[in-house]
This record gives structure tokens, sequence and C-alpha cells, in this order.
């Protein structure tokens, strides 16, 4: 690999401080470790693991702190929406971050710089990478500033919504029908009711929620189906 294969980056990220190393292991996929027969540590997945634990605190402060006159619930709804797979994907598509990724081959044949699930984890894994350089409060600046424009619009919007709504105006954003709801399975004594319900595209499911009352397992179903969003509409 090229020495300055990052020197870019850093210029746009003000990334310097970071080892050449890490952030090598930042960008590079499972599939880039294995084929190269490198060890599963080589990869970016325990960054990732790191980077998402850190979003987590970084935003769960954030929120507790700017809007201290809503309940739990619906902080956990606003933090959700801006650790969402789509919303981190985007992060990493405004940055073109997915140009630096390592990939194995397969994966870079089926479009993998441009997967939104590809791109989310390495969001994560940067971010994981700029903690252990940086530490704590270097990291929850870097987060707030690349999240900036996602932070304004959580502010802008009713993100506090149910996820049923939100899938259904994402859909109608991009001209597509709404939703179909189906209950699946149904288990458990009358008094004590488990539903399984599964969300549909076009005839195609791409989530599913579990829960004690329809209601409940529906709103699962729309929340997977927005992660899930993104790689539907690329496949």
């Amino acid at each position: 690999m090229s020495p300055n294969r990052f020197a870019q980056l850093r210029d746009q990220l003000n990334l310097e401080g970071i080892p050449e190393d890490l952030l090598e292991q930042a960008f590079t996929h499972s599939s880039y470790a294995r084929e190269r027969h490198l060890s599963e540590l080589a990869s970016n997945q325990r960054l990732e693991f790191l980077g998402d634990a850190v979003l987590d605190l970084v935003f769960a402060a954030y929120l507790y702190q700017r809007y201290p006159e809503i309940p739990e619930g619906d902080l956990t709804r606003l933090k959700a929406a801006l650790v969402r797979k789509s919303a981190l994907a985007s992060i990493a598509r405004s940055l073109n971050l997915g140009k630096y990724l390592l990939l194995g081959r397969g994966e870079e044949g089926s479009g993998g710089r441009k997967k939104a699930s590809l791109l989310a984890d390495l969001t994560e894994a940067l971010i994981g990478a700029v903690f252990l350089s940086r530490g704590f409060e270097y990291t929850r600046e870097f987060v707030l500033d690349l999240f900036r424009e996602l932070l304004a619009d959580v502010a802008s919007r009713d993100t506090l919504r149910d996820h049923k709504s939100a899938l259904q105006e994402v859909l109608q954003g991009r001209g597509m029908s709404p939703p179909v709801y189906r209950v699946v399975r149904t288990e458990g004594p009358p008094h004590n009711r488990r539903f399984t319900v599964e969300a549909a595209i076009e005839e195609e499911v791409i989530g599913t929620g579990e829960g004690g009352a329809k209601r409940v397992a529906e709103q699962q179903a729309a929340e997977e189906a927005l992660e899930n969003l993104d790689d539907w509409l690329e496949t």
C-alpha cells in the first residue's frame, strides 16, 4: 500500500495523529483479509464494534443535554435516527470513504463500495480508530462535526414520529407504494400472545418484527425495513 494512501483523507478530516496502520485496519473489510489470508483481527470488525459504542455514548450524552425536557423513550428514538445504518452510510457517502475501502474480489464485483451496510460499518470503524488515537473528547467533537447536518435535521423535523410513519415518508419521497404489513405467526395463549409481522415493499419482505401486540411487531418490522432499505434498493 502507498504510504500516503490516506493523505487526502487526513487533510479532509483532520486525522493527524492517527497511525497509518490503524487507518489501514479501519478500511480493511473482512473479505479482503480472508482473501489475503490475513488474521481475522486484521479487518475493521473490532474497530467497528468500538466505534458503535463510542457513537452511542456521544449521542446519548449530546441528546440528554440538548433536550432536557423529553423522556427516555423519545431520547432513544432520536438516537436511533442518528445511528441508523442509512444515516451512517450517508456520512460515508458524503465523505467518499468508500474509495479507500480494501475489499475482496467478490465484494468489489458486487458493488461493495456502495453498499449501505459496508459503508455504515466503515464509518463506525473510522470513529473507533479516532477514539483509540485521540481520546474521547476529541472524538466527541469529531463526531458532532461529522454529523452536524444530521443533528440539524433531527432538530428541525418530527423525528419522534413512529417507525411506520418514517418508512412511509421515505417511500413516498421515492415515489414508491407504502409498505404492506402481514402477520405471519401468532403464538402463545390468548392472555400472552406473541405476533410476528413482516413488512413488505413491492411484494418483497425487508423487515420482520415481534411483539406482544400487532402494533408493536409492526413498529419493529418498520424499523428493520428502514435499516435494510438502502441495501434493498441497490440490489
